[in-house]
């Protein structure tokens, strides 16, 4: 494969920071001044599907094809994180036309699927451990189909040559990597069920690990029948069966049916958009988060953040403050916006930033509560527990056209069943398990018949003042995510840091009161200086980040970067 530059852990490129300027808060971006071969480039968690996507943008193909290639690897090769049993966010800058589209590939719950589903006999919710490995637990799953969906607007070479790379790696075999085999040596309780227990065993019974060659040639003949029969393959047939048979069977079987999955419909949305810095940053609608993402970065817009630096602890507190306000916010309103009003336009007028923004006084506040902005019910208490799985990944192609997409199969390893070599997610434990509030009154995120699970996934595309590309960002991380998306963000911009520095800060999470991150990353005298603002970071909480990242700075040079906690790649062709 020829390659311009091959971006490791040792390489990143190093450019300036540019200018802020005020536009309006709008959904649709503008036309672009110009339209020219670009370099297309590849950032993904791992190199070899990184190299199947670039493999598909050297001979000729889009994003949109390239993004196939991505993932039909990914689920091989990190099935901790994503696959084709899960759902993803697409979040899709069409150079032609200057629009950015959102791809809602969310999982939904089937239709026999009831509020309670969460609950034990005596109406307490399950325990967590109990829930993710249950079969009621798999959502509908929807990235194939929307990735699907964007290859039949968007793409250009036919659908039967996208997988080949990734069929030829499941039938050779790979080598696990220190990542898959870091997990693999973690009690989780998706490893102890037969699928999972089968599929990672050694000859002699013992577990598989870092080093050791893996294959799944049941993952290659699926793909083989996905390359033939297109997204039926996955909805219908043979495969379907299998996975309502799995997801129905004991433990705690689910209510998933072949209806459902040939009913599932991926949903072609308008983006959230608003205005940060220099930029107009566009992000997925409810059930996404990314309105909220635009608000904490709205919040740190009336800080005086960006005048200070990494070094100085005053920078890290005003995160953190803005933060625990962006996420009281988040907690209380967010659930899918087809079943629930999401205040959104409220949570970004700019009224209502300003009195948010005006509570991060001095010193940390005891208690965060939620506010209350135009259009919003009243605030509930948040009973959803997500837990940090998921991947992020970019693609450009030499036309100029960006996916930035956030796919996931949730917790690790799904539920730890398996169907034709691909893990089952556990999306629907992204529901409140407790569907009612003290009060009775339905929680927004409680689960219901097709509705989609509240979602932390906040994949943006950035666009400069002339409606041109001009970046995009996503992480994995569960609730975390708009906290570390939000981290790098600063840093590259506000701080000017090159994207592999920017990416390399220490994440700092803080949401509620117990405000967490990688404390000993940090130098003391940052952790002494929150601490005299009423900060005590506590370690076991935003360690595990995974964001993906890349800015075009100054004369159109590409700063793209890899979370350094994971085993990214950033891949740059020729235009």
């Amino acid at each position: 494969m020829s390659l311009t530059r091959f971006c490791s852990a040792a390489l990143a490129l190093v450019l300036a920071a540019c200018t802020p300027l005020s536009t309006p808060v709008d959904t649709a971006p503008a036309t672009p001044a110009h339209i020219a071969a670009v370099e297309p480039f590849v950032i993904a968690a791992n190199p070899l599907a990184a190299r199947a996507g670039m493999e598909v943008l050297e001979r000729g193909g889009n994003t949109a094809d390239a993004a196939l290639a991505v993932q039909a690897m990914l689920s091989l090769v990190e099935p901790q994180s994503s696959g084709m049993g899960g759902g993803a966010f697409l979040t899709y800058f069409d150079a032609a036309s200057g629009e950015v589209i959102i791809y809602d590939g969310r999982e939904t719950a089937p239709a026999q699927a009831s509020r309670t589903m969460f609950l034990d006999n005596s109406g307490q919710p399950l325990g967590y451990r109990d829930a993710v490995v249950s079969g009621r637990a798999t959502g509908v799953p929807g990235a194939v189909a929307a990735l699907a969906m964007l290859h039949e607007e968007h793409g250009a070479l036919p659908w039967d040559g996208l997988f080949d790379a990734a069929i030829e790696t499941a039938e050779d075999g790979f080598i696990i990597s220190p990542r898959l085999g870091r997990f693999l040596g973690i009690d989780f309780p998706q490893l102890s069920q037969p699928d999972a227990a089968a599929y990672f065993a050694r000859a002699d019974g013992t577990r598989k690990q870092a080093g050791d060659r893996l294959r799944n040639p049941e993952y290659a003949d699926f793909l083989r029948r996905l390359s033939t029969q297109g997204t039926d393959a996955l909805y219908k047939g043979s495969t379907a069966a299998r996975i309502v048979q799995r997801t129905r069977a004991a433990p705690r079987g689910g209510t998933m049916t072949m209806t459902d999955l040939a009913n599932y419909r991926p949903v072609r949305r308008q983006p959230v958009c608003n205005p940060w810095r220099e930029y107009r940053v566009c992000a997925p609608p409810p059930p996404s988060s990314g309105a909220a993402m635009l608000e904490l970065l709205a919040l740190l817009e009336r800080t005086d953040i960006a005048s200070r630096g990494p070094d100085d602890p005053q920078a890290w507190y005003l995160f953190a403050e803005a933060s625990r306000l962006m996420y009281a916010d988040r907690d209380a309103y967010f659930g899918d916006g087809d079943f629930v009003d999401v205040p959104v336009a409220g949570l970004l007028d700019p009224a209502y930033l300003d009195a948010r923004a005006a509570l991060i006084g001095p010193r940390a506040a005891a208690e965060v509560s939620p506010g209350q902005p135009a259009g919003a019910p009243l605030a509930m208490e948040d009973l959803t527990h997500e837990p940090a799985g998921t991947s992020h990944f970019i693609v450009r192609d030499r036309h100029g056209n960006v996916l930035s997409i956030t796919t996931t199969v949730e917790s690790i390893f799904g539920t730890g069943r398996m169907v034709d070599g691909f893990f089952l997610n556990n999306q629907l434990t992204d529901f409140a398990f407790n569907p009612f509030q003290p009060n009775g009154d339905l929680a927004p995120n409680a689960v219901a018949p097709g509705k989609r699970p509240r979602s932390s996934m906040v994949p943006l595309i950035l666009l400069d003042a002339e409606g041109n590309f001009a970046g995009a960002i996503g992480s994995a991380g569960g609730n975390s995510i708009p906290a570390y998306v939000g981290k790098t963000l600063v840093a590259a911009v506000d701080w000017s840091l090159p994207m592999q520095q920017a990416l390399a800060q220490p994440n700092l999470v803080a949401r509620g009161n117990r405000i967490g991150g990688e404390v000993s990353a940090f130098d003391p005298a940052i952790v002494e200086g929150l601490a005299e603002r009423g900060i005590d970071l506590v370690p076991g909480q935003g360690e595990d980040s995974g964001v993906h990242a890349v800015l075009i700075r100054e004369g159109g040079r590409v700063d793209g970067g890899y979370d350094p906690r994971r085993e990214g790649v950033v891949l740059i062709g020729t235009p």
